[in-house]
């Protein structure tokens, strides 16, 4: 573009205008996006009128492509470890492990694990009862288990690219998603620990009651799948695809490892673990017709975030033609600065809006353009710019995220708690995940 600044402003508006349309009148995400894509489109960028709209499917397209089967996938699996009480077990199995003396460090146990796999909120209703009894049981304040529950699927949820955040800001930049999942689970650990203790200090002091359990909330677990079985769908996928990683790291593309390859592709990976579930749905309470109905669940559950992605890539095509990210990079500089941009930019983008897809998804089309001017344009460059945004993309869960509100209803606390305990550990946990990627990058970049 001849007027950098200009175009520069619009950006900053549309992103603005996208904020206030979702956030402030409640407008539908797919439609926010779709209208202000379309105008920056028109008056940001110099495609003739003839390849606007080409544009923009490209880019809802080119995202859907990347991303849809994983999304699906990964969906089918929570449905079936939510109706064959995988999720359940291994929750319980956890805190038998762990004793009620360790409640807490179980909670976060209880939601890492299955979190890899299953999406924040899905995971949160499925393992919400387990949280009220935890509490209950070990005398625990609740508003601490929400909290600790509440960040370590979080935690996964940003960093992990099992998820659509993560895993559209590696498509955007064309990062190893093998990599990024070793290294999304690595860094989230950091974090969530700090997220612990943080949510612990908070509720320190203060009158946070344990949960009162209704009768009718007591949790059986006789007829729950063994605990292995269950660890099965979720582990899977992580295996496979680290495996595949590895033969790649060592050199070994060919021959031997291309079945391993095959394998470990994140869609076969996926697919391998939604069957594993459904397979663990069969063993204990399936019917027949079951499987159908929990692809068409999956569908269901899938379909508005495939959407709501799509259309953030849409917009991030937008940008990318407007010349914005290529000016931002030339501005910056550095390496270690670079890093930083991505992520204030998710974190802003996080706080004002509420999703953590649409923070990241839309950083990572700023960033891109401007990889190189930063010193991110390598394997390892193109790794920790998508994990400063996913990091960014943590902070802050309150009231205009749909997330926040599922932590505070199902555990039954107020706002204001939920806020003080929650939302502030969310923040902590970004800082921290982002200060360990950036100290980690000063010595590989």
């Amino acid at each position: 573009m001849s007027n950098i600044a200009f175009t520069s402003t619009l950006v900053v508006l549309s992103i603005v205008a996208i904020i206030y349309l979702t956030a402030k009148l409640k407008a539908n995400v797919f439609g926010s996006l779709f209208a202000v894509s379309l105008a920056l489109a028109l008056l940001g960028t110099d495609l003739p009128l003839a390849k606007v709209i080409d544009t923009l499917k490209i880019g809802f397209g080119s995202t859907l492509g990347n991303i849809s089967f994983i999304i699906i996938f990964g969906a089918a699996i929570a449905v079936c470890m939510q109706k064959s009480g995988g999720a359940l077990s291994i929750a319980t199995n956890i805190l038998n492990l762990a004793g009620k003396h360790n409640a807490k460090p179980a909670m976060a146990w209880t939601g890492f694990i299955p979190g890899l796999t299953i999406f924040c909120d899905t995971g949160y209703i499925i393992l919400s009862g387990i949280a009220r009894s935890i509490s209950a049981n070990a005398k625990v304040p609740m508003p601490l288990i929400a909290s600790i529950l509440g960040s370590a699927l979080f935690a996964v949820h940003c960093l992990v690219p099992t998820h659509p955040g993560a895993l559209a800001a590696a498509a955007t930049l064309n990062a190893n998603i093998g990599w990024l999942v070793l290294a999304g689970v690595a860094f989230s650990v950091p974090g969530l620990l700090a997220a612990y203790f943080w949510s612990a200090w908070m509720c320190k002091g203060q009158n946070y009651a344990p949960a009162q359990l209704e009768q009718e909330e007591a949790i059986s677990t006789a007829q729950l799948p063994s605990f292995g079985f269950s660890l099965l769908p979720v582990v899977l996928p992580l295996v496979l695809i680290s495996i595949s990683t590895l033969l790649t790291t060592l050199g070994y593309k060919t021959g031997f490892a291309a079945p391993l390859h095959f394998l470990g592709n994140p869609v076969i990976a996926l697919l391998a673990g939604m069957l594993c579930a459904m397979w663990l749905l069969a063993k204990n309470g399936g019917k027949k017709g079951d499987f159908s109905h929990v692809l068409e669940e999956a569908i269901l559950k899938a379909g508005p975030i495939l959407i709501i992605t799509g259309a953030g890539g849409m917009f991030g095509a937008i940008i990318k033609e407007t010349g914005v990210g290529s000016a931002l990079g030339q501005a910056l500089g550095s390496a270690s600065v670079g890093l930083l941009v991505p992520f204030i930019i998710a974190a802003l983008l996080k706080t004002a809006q509420g999703s953590s897809t649409v923070a990241a998804l839309t950083s990572a089309a700023i960033i891109a353009p401007s990889l190189s001017t930063f010193g991110l344009d390598s394997d390892a460059g193109r790794m920790f710019a998508v994990l400063a945004m996913c990091a960014g993309s943590m902070v802050a869960s309150h009231a205009n995220d749909s997330y926040f509100w599922v932590v505070t209803k199902l555990s039954n606390i107020e706002m204001k708690e939920s806020l003080r305990v929650f939302t502030s550990a969310t923040i902590v946990m970004g800082l921290t995940s982002f200060a360990c990627i950036w100290l980690v990058s000063l010595f590989v970049l």
